[in-house]
């Protein structure tokens, strides 16, 4: 599952251009949820992210959408940032099929209710209608796909929170619900090949209160990193920010949930935090007080990967694969159609 072109690193297309927009990118060796760029002469720096789910909004457009609005500001939250406001890219198949036309309707209503309640004004976008797949013997729209682009504001870019891992013997937290929701997840479809599923648990209300809750603890300087789960789940979450400064982790799941929804489950509202031993007791206190869902999941390690005692091997193994898969499959299919 990690090797999926949904998954894996897109180092391979994304070096192949300018990254450094000059020396004002702060996201180049130090990586957050969103991209970071200093406005220099200040202290301030744009945070912006892009998102999109297809399948999310191919089982519910209204819903997909509105996720994929959550998940940009998740993004920029995560990051240290407030988001500000949005640009789209909305892909579409033919308007004149009804199906794309109530998922084109709907995705726009969602958009709309995740923008109000986040306060992110539309500022521009375009429309791709007519987007198809030409297969054998019929013609198949594209996935909905109303990419989101998100703009938020970092006022002292020295409070930049990066996404990963800094030490052996830090604590690892999840804030937000786990649940026993696995819909729509690239668990289902690369594992168990299920393709068509519904969307993800999504609940506003609690996605707000958790954004709300994550800037005041980074403000108040009380975590390491954080690291939303999104495509992959926890477990994926937990790779990307063990892997690089090449660390590990030890954790342990719930019983009370089925492993493989707890590890691998797309179920919104959830960032991954670590935490110095010395600040857990206030990090505790302050979730309890403001009534944030937690779970202590367990401690970042030198290097090896445990799961309730197993052991799932070295990060260097993992991370090997995370970053070789998408240039491995793109250089096969270039083989393969010269054949």
């Amino acid at each position: 599952m990690v090797a999926s072109p949904n998954i894996a690193s897109k180092r391979w297309i994304y070096e192949q251009y300018d990254s450094m927009v000059r020396t004002n990118t702060m996201t180049t060796n130090q990586y957050s949820d969103a991209s970071i760029v200093r406005v220099k002469g200040t202290n301030k720096a744009l945070v912006m992210t892009v998102d999109c789910n297809s399948s999310y909004v191919f089982a519910n457009p209204y819903v997909g959408t509105m996720i994929a609005v959550a998940e940009a500001a998740r993004n920029i939250v995560c990051s240290g940032g407030e988001p500000m406001a949005i640009t789209n890219c909305l892909n579409f198949g033919n308007p004149y099929s009804p199906d794309v036309y109530w998922q084109f309707v709907e995705a726009i209503k969602g958009m709309s209710e995740a923008c109000t309640r986040f306060n992110t004004p539309v500022t521009g976008g375009n429309v791709s209608f007519y987007n198809h797949s030409v297969l054998k013997d019929r013609t198949e729209p594209v996935f909905p796909t109303p990419t989101i682009g998100m703009v938020g504001i970092l006022d002292n870019y020295q409070r930049q929170m990066t996404l990963n891992f800094k030490r052996p013997g830090d604590a690892i937290y999840m804030i937000g619900t786990p649940t026993n929701d696995f819909n729509s997840s690239e668990y289902l479809r690369v594992i168990h090949n299920v393709k068509l599923s519904p969307v993800p648990i999504f609940d506003m209300d609690e996605e707000i209160s958790l954004q709300q809750n994550l800037k005041r603890i980074i403000r108040r300087g009380m975590i390491q990193s954080a690291h939303d789960i999104s495509e992959g789940g926890l477990f994926v979450t937990l790779l990307e920010s063990a892997m690089v400064n090449n660390l590990g982790f030890d954790i342990e799941t719930d019983e009370n949930f089925r492993k493989d929804a707890y590890l691998f489950g797309e179920s919104q509202s959830r960032v991954v935090l670590s935490v110095k031993v010395e600040l857990e007791d206030e990090l505790v206190n302050y979730l309890n007080t403001n009534n944030v869902a937690f779970t202590r999941l367990g401690e970042v390690t030198k290097g090896k990967l445990s799961i309730d005692n197993d052991s799932f091997g070295a990060i260097e193994d993992w991370k090997l694969l995370y970053e070789t898969a998408l240039a491995k499959k793109i250089e096969y299919s270039e083989t393969a159609n010269q054949v």
